[in-house]
């Protein structure tokens, strides 16, 4: 699954710090979403996309939606 997530925190001026203290996690597990090594549970993508205020859609496409 490709994601928008470092454009998006970097766009926002977020550090993988913050944003990882925003969602409760590592900051190496923002490094692995980020990369696309990890793909989030629902619960924590839900989390992702309210911490930009946009849907989970626009951060996380599917690769056959490209």
């Amino acid at each position: 699954m490709l994601n928008r997530m470092k454009q998006l925190r970097q766009e926002n001026g977020i550090s993988q710090e913050k944003m990882a203290n925003m969602l409760g996690v590592s900051r190496q597990t923002i490094i692995s979403i980020e990369k696309g090594r990890y793909n989030p549970s629902l619960p924590l993508a839900i989390q992702i996309a309210r911490c930009f205020h946009t849907t989970v859609e626009n951060v996380f496409i599917l690769e056959e939606d490209r």
